[in-house]
């Protein structure tokens, strides 16, 4: 990988049966990989088998093995995109606990927001997500793409009925996303970060 090349890891937050996620997920993977700069990586935690189960010292088995299979990936990304829904005013709890069980590897890094659902579009959630990510000590993008009326806007074969505002808002989230991951990154080689 080229320095000049960000690993973008786009998080789907969503694993509940029937969800739109992949859907919206697949659409914007498709945005960035118009894009030469950024190495994609698609980490899709309904296939991350965490469960319920909260962070501790001792996970059980079937948990170590999931955290063996995400922790490496989310500390080989430079920049995150998470991709979630919006339950109840906020966001799903499968993301949380993904998130709770991690800490350095989100640490000044960017983190951007694609975001869908009814009528808040998932807004909601994002506004939650900033919170937890300003924690972690990562930096979150101004700009989001959020979709309102998700299932209205995407046709049969997962593609935008008209997706011109949707494109523009995905170029300017992953200019953002980039321009932080290569601050942050050349910062973090010129002085270690300290949390």
């Amino acid at each position: 990988m080229s320095p000049v090349t960000i690993r973008l890891a786009i998080v789907i937050g969503s694993v509940r049966e029937g969800r739109f996620a992949p859907t919206v997920a697949t659409w914007f993977a498709a945005q960035a990989r118009l894009r030469d700069d950024l190495d994609i990586d698609v980490i899709d935690l309904a296939e991350v088998p965490l469960g319920s189960t909260a962070p501790s010292t001792s996970p059980p088995v079937q948990v170590r093995q999931a955290l063996n299979q995400l922790t490496p990936r989310l500390a080989a990304a430079d920049a995150f995109v998470i991709v979630t829904p919006e339950y109840n005013h906020s966001y799903p709890a499968a993301l949380k606990n993904a998130i709770d069980w991690h800490g350095p590897q989100f640490h000044a890094k960017p983190v951007a927001f694609v975001s869908y659902g009814g009528m808040s579009g998932g807004l909601r959630a994002v506004e939650h997500l900033r919170l937890v990510f300003a924690e972690l000590h990562a930096v979150t993008t101004r700009d989001t793409v959020s979709f309102h009326g998700a299932w209205r806007q995407f046709d049969e074969e997962g593609e935008l009925e008209e997706p011109e505002a949707a494109t523009i808002a995905a170029k300017t989230l992953l200019d953002q996303v980039i321009w932080w991951a290569h601050a942050l990154r050349d910062a973090k080689a010129a002085r270690p970060y300290a949390a």
